[in-house]
């Protein structure tokens, strides 16, 4: 299959990419950073999703939107406006079979920085209309929101022990996810899966759960 991704030079996007390419995928991974994947059945693309002068590449079979930013002057311009972009630009494909969005628990329980997690909601917004529409076609679209995941952008918190305890004390199984757990649910979601579309599936290790009961 081709899967095109974007945002694929570190964490999320670039686990998931790993995942594909371990089963034999083509990946078309696009980035404004330059790649960090070396197979030969992946091919790297620098480009900014809000451009519309995307390269050619070959008519996907499933659609990962990955790429976004947590600055917040940027944040709806990359994250939703950029998303919808990269969207629009393949989902008429013929060869279309799976759509699939990386949102964010702030979607739900806007935590963080106002602008972000406006972006998320967005998103999430946009994937359930996106999964009307491609509906006749047949195509699954879904969105994964996942928690605290150990990447590059939490060094902060990772590295001070504090910080780190701090978060991990709000989740109910006391850990943060890594970039892997969130890649092998978006094979699942989007290879295995055939009847779950216009869903927006947590992964934040019960941290949305979490609640300090007093009787």
């Amino acid at each position: 299959m081709n899967v095109v991704i974007s945002g694929t030079s570190e964490g999320i996007g670039r686990a998931i990419a790993e995942v594909f390419i371990e089963h034999g995928d083509r990946v078309f991974g696009f980035d404004i950073n330059g790649p960090t994947i070396t197979s030969p059945l992946y091919s790297h693309f620098i480009h900014d999703i809000r451009r519309k002068d995307f390269p050619d590449v070959p008519e996907p079979h499933i659609l990962i939107n990955n790429a976004g930013t947590l600055d917040e002057e940027d944040a709806i311009d990359v994250n939703l406006k950029g998303t919808i972009n990269f969207t629009e630009h393949f989902e008429n494909c013929s060869s279309l079979r799976s759509v699939l969005f990386i949102a964010s628990a702030s979607a739900r329980n806007g935590a963080e920085f106002p602008y972000y997690a406006a972006s998320k909601a967005g998103v999430v917004g946009f994937m359930k209309n996106l999964a009307l529409s491609l509906a006749p076609r047949g195509v699954t679209v879904n969105s994964i929101s996942p928690g605290g995941v150990v990447t590059s952008s939490n060094r902060h918190i990772l590295e001070k022990k504090e910080l780190y305890d701090a978060v991990i004390a709000e989740t109910l199984l006391g850990k943060w996810a890594h970039p892997v757990e969130i890649a092998d649910l978006a094979y699942f979601i989007t290879v295995t899966n055939r009847s779950i579309t216009g869903e927006d599936i947590l992964i934040d290790n019960g941290e949305m759960l979490k609640s300090n009961f007093i009787w």
